[in-house]
Protein backbone atom coordinates (compact mmCIF):
# COMPACT_ATOMS: atom_id res chain seq x y z
CA UNK A 1 0.00 0.00 0.00
CA UNK A 2 1.52 3.29 -1.06
CA UNK A 3 1.31 6.31 1.21
CA UNK A 4 -0.23 8.33 -1.64
CA UNK A 5 -3.03 5.80 -2.21
CA UNK A 6 -3.76 5.56 1.51
CA UNK A 7 -3.93 9.36 1.75
CA UNK A 8 -6.36 9.48 -1.19
CA UNK A 9 -8.66 6.93 0.44
CA UNK A 10 -8.61 8.77 3.77
CA UNK A 11 -9.29 12.10 2.04
CA UNK A 12 -12.22 10.97 -0.08
CA UNK A 13 -13.90 8.30 2.06
CA UNK A 14 -15.05 8.38 5.69
CA UNK A 15 -14.75 5.41 8.02
CA UNK A 16 -18.37 4.55 8.82
CA UNK A 17 -20.41 1.44 9.71
CA UNK A 18 -21.77 -0.62 6.84
CA UNK A 19 -25.55 -0.23 6.61
CA UNK A 20 -26.44 -3.93 6.63
CA UNK A 21 -23.43 -5.11 8.65
CA UNK A 22 -22.91 -2.40 11.28
CA UNK A 23 -20.37 -4.60 13.05
CA UNK A 24 -18.01 -3.68 10.20
CA UNK A 25 -16.66 -0.22 9.40
CA UNK A 26 -15.40 0.71 5.94
CA UNK A 27 -13.99 3.79 4.26
CA UNK A 28 -17.00 4.89 2.19
CA UNK A 29 -17.66 7.89 -0.03
CA UNK A 30 -20.34 10.29 1.17
CA UNK A 31 -21.21 11.45 -2.33
CA UNK A 32 -20.72 8.72 -4.95
CA UNK A 33 -20.99 10.70 -8.16
CA UNK A 34 -18.43 13.33 -7.20
CA UNK A 35 -15.75 10.75 -6.42
CA UNK A 36 -16.60 8.79 -9.57
CA UNK A 37 -16.13 11.91 -11.69
CA UNK A 38 -12.92 12.82 -9.86
CA UNK A 39 -11.21 9.49 -10.43
CA UNK A 40 -12.41 9.15 -14.01
CA UNK A 41 -11.33 12.66 -14.82
CA UNK A 42 -7.84 12.33 -13.36
CA UNK A 43 -7.09 8.70 -14.16
CA UNK A 44 -9.33 8.00 -17.14
CA UNK A 45 -6.75 6.08 -19.16
CA UNK A 46 -5.44 3.63 -16.59
CA UNK A 47 -7.58 3.64 -13.46
CA UNK A 48 -10.86 1.73 -12.96
CA UNK A 49 -13.89 3.44 -11.38
CA UNK A 50 -13.80 3.76 -7.56
CA UNK A 51 -15.77 0.60 -6.80
CA UNK A 52 -13.78 0.37 -3.55
CA UNK A 53 -15.53 3.40 -2.06
CA UNK A 54 -19.00 1.88 -1.81
CA UNK A 55 -20.56 -0.97 0.15
CA UNK A 56 -22.21 -2.81 -2.75
CA UNK A 57 -25.26 -4.94 -2.03
CA UNK A 58 -23.61 -8.25 -2.96
CA UNK A 59 -20.72 -7.68 -0.59
CA UNK A 60 -23.02 -6.55 2.22
CA UNK A 61 -25.22 -9.62 1.87
CA UNK A 62 -22.22 -11.92 1.78
CA UNK A 63 -20.71 -10.24 4.85
CA UNK A 64 -24.01 -10.55 6.72
CA UNK A 65 -24.22 -14.24 5.90
CA UNK A 66 -20.66 -15.04 6.98
CA UNK A 67 -21.07 -12.97 10.16
CA UNK A 68 -24.26 -14.81 11.06
CA UNK A 69 -22.87 -18.21 10.01
CA UNK A 70 -19.26 -18.26 11.29
CA UNK A 71 -19.09 -21.99 10.66
CA UNK A 72 -18.79 -21.08 6.98
CA UNK A 73 -15.17 -20.08 7.52
CA UNK A 74 -14.34 -21.40 11.00
CA UNK A 75 -11.15 -23.42 10.87
CA UNK A 76 -10.85 -22.79 7.14
CA UNK A 77 -9.78 -19.13 6.88
CA UNK A 78 -6.85 -18.64 9.19
CA UNK A 79 -5.33 -16.34 6.57
CA UNK A 80 -7.28 -14.00 4.32
CA UNK A 81 -6.12 -12.79 0.91
CA UNK A 82 -7.74 -10.01 -1.12
CA UNK A 83 -6.70 -9.31 -4.70
CA UNK A 84 -7.61 -6.12 -6.57
CA UNK A 85 -6.70 -4.58 -9.92
CA UNK A 86 -6.93 -1.02 -8.53
CA UNK A 87 -4.14 0.32 -6.32
CA UNK A 88 -6.64 2.51 -4.47
CA UNK A 89 -8.77 -0.55 -3.73
CA UNK A 90 -5.73 -2.33 -2.31
CA UNK A 91 -5.13 0.65 -0.03
CA UNK A 92 -8.79 0.68 1.01
CA UNK A 93 -8.70 -3.03 1.86
CA UNK A 94 -5.61 -2.56 4.01
CA UNK A 95 -7.04 0.48 5.81
CA UNK A 96 -10.40 -1.21 6.36
CA UNK A 97 -8.74 -4.32 7.77
CA UNK A 98 -6.70 -2.20 10.17
CA UNK A 99 -9.79 -0.26 11.26
CA UNK A 100 -11.62 -3.51 12.08
CA UNK A 101 -8.72 -5.13 13.88
CA UNK A 102 -8.24 -7.97 11.43
CA UNK A 103 -5.45 -9.05 9.12
CA UNK A 104 -6.02 -9.19 5.37
CA UNK A 105 -3.17 -9.62 2.89
CA UNK A 106 -4.14 -7.19 0.14
CA UNK A 107 -2.32 -7.34 -3.16
CA UNK A 108 -2.46 -5.71 -6.57
CA UNK A 109 -3.03 -8.06 -9.50
CA UNK A 110 -5.38 -9.92 -11.81
CA UNK A 111 -5.64 -13.61 -10.91
CA UNK A 112 -8.80 -14.54 -12.82
CA UNK A 113 -6.94 -16.47 -15.49
CA UNK A 114 -5.14 -18.51 -12.84
CA UNK A 115 -6.46 -20.44 -9.88
CA UNK A 116 -7.18 -19.94 -6.20
CA UNK A 117 -4.14 -22.00 -5.14
CA UNK A 118 -4.82 -23.55 -1.72
CA UNK A 119 -7.79 -21.36 -0.74
CA UNK A 120 -10.41 -23.27 1.23
CA UNK A 121 -13.10 -20.59 0.99
CA UNK A 122 -13.57 -18.09 -1.84
CA UNK A 123 -15.96 -15.16 -1.36
CA UNK A 124 -17.08 -12.97 -4.27
CA UNK A 125 -19.45 -10.03 -3.93
CA UNK A 126 -21.31 -8.40 -6.81
CA UNK A 127 -19.04 -9.66 -9.58
CA UNK A 128 -21.56 -10.55 -12.32
CA UNK A 129 -22.26 -7.01 -13.51
CA UNK A 130 -20.92 -7.39 -17.07
CA UNK A 131 -20.76 -10.29 -19.48
CA UNK A 132 -16.99 -10.17 -19.91
CA UNK A 133 -16.38 -10.02 -16.17
CA UNK A 134 -18.94 -12.75 -15.47
CA UNK A 135 -17.31 -15.16 -17.91
CA UNK A 136 -13.85 -14.72 -16.42
CA UNK A 137 -15.05 -14.84 -12.81
CA UNK A 138 -17.15 -17.96 -13.34
CA UNK A 139 -14.25 -19.90 -14.86
CA UNK A 140 -12.02 -18.85 -11.95
CA UNK A 141 -14.63 -19.82 -9.35
CA UNK A 142 -15.29 -23.17 -11.02
CA UNK A 143 -11.57 -23.97 -10.91
CA UNK A 144 -11.61 -23.10 -7.21
CA UNK A 145 -14.51 -25.45 -6.45
CA UNK A 146 -12.89 -28.28 -8.39
CA UNK A 147 -9.77 -27.78 -6.30
CA UNK A 148 -11.85 -28.25 -3.17
CA UNK A 149 -12.74 -24.69 -2.17
CA UNK A 150 -16.17 -23.65 -0.94
CA UNK A 151 -17.30 -20.74 -3.15
CA UNK A 152 -19.94 -18.27 -1.97
CA UNK A 153 -21.24 -15.36 -4.03
CA UNK A 154 -23.34 -12.39 -2.97
CA UNK A 155 -25.45 -11.03 -5.83
CA UNK A 156 -28.27 -8.43 -5.98
CA UNK A 157 -29.82 -9.69 -9.19
CA UNK A 158 -27.13 -8.67 -11.66
CA UNK A 159 -27.92 -9.59 -15.24
CA UNK A 160 -25.04 -12.00 -15.87
CA UNK A 161 -25.27 -14.29 -12.84
CA UNK A 162 -25.59 -17.89 -14.13
CA UNK A 163 -28.18 -18.94 -11.53
CA UNK A 164 -28.35 -22.50 -12.81
CA UNK A 165 -24.81 -23.02 -11.47
CA UNK A 166 -25.70 -22.07 -7.89
CA UNK A 167 -27.67 -23.14 -4.83
CA UNK A 168 -29.35 -20.41 -2.79
CA UNK A 169 -28.26 -20.09 0.84
CA UNK A 170 -30.00 -16.90 1.99
CA UNK A 171 -31.70 -13.73 0.74
CA UNK A 172 -31.75 -10.25 2.27
CA UNK A 173 -33.15 -6.79 1.62
CA UNK A 174 -29.98 -4.68 1.64
CA UNK A 175 -29.87 -0.87 1.92
CA UNK A 176 -27.95 0.71 -0.98
CA UNK A 177 -27.07 4.11 -2.36
CA UNK A 178 -29.95 5.42 -4.47
CA UNK A 179 -27.44 7.46 -6.50
CA UNK A 180 -25.74 4.23 -7.58
CA UNK A 181 -28.61 1.76 -7.83
CA UNK A 182 -31.67 3.97 -8.49
CA UNK A 183 -33.38 2.25 -5.53
CA UNK A 184 -32.85 2.34 -1.77
CA UNK A 185 -33.02 -1.42 -1.17
CA UNK A 186 -31.78 -4.33 -3.28
CA UNK A 187 -32.94 -7.90 -2.81
CA UNK A 188 -29.64 -9.73 -2.47
CA UNK A 189 -29.00 -13.46 -2.52
CA UNK A 190 -26.08 -15.45 -1.17
CA UNK A 191 -25.31 -18.43 -3.39
CA UNK A 192 -23.05 -21.47 -3.18
CA UNK A 193 -21.43 -22.52 -6.44
CA UNK A 194 -21.81 -26.16 -7.48
CA UNK A 195 -18.60 -27.66 -8.85
CA UNK A 196 -20.20 -29.66 -11.64
CA UNK A 197 -18.24 -31.19 -14.48
CA UNK A 198 -16.08 -29.13 -16.82
CA UNK A 199 -17.61 -28.21 -20.17
CA UNK A 200 -16.13 -26.67 -23.29
CA UNK A 201 -17.35 -23.26 -22.09
CA UNK A 202 -15.48 -23.60 -18.78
Amino acid sequence: MSALSAAFVRLHARLTPVAFVPEVRLHQADEPIGLWELTEGEFRSDRPPPFWAFAWAGGQGLARYVTDHPETVAGRAAAVRAVEIDELAVAAVALNAEANGVRVDAELGDILDGDAHDAEVVLAGDVFYSEAMANRVLRFLLRATRAGASVLVGDPGRAFLPRERFDELAAYDVPVSEALESVRVKRTTVWRLRAGRPTAAD
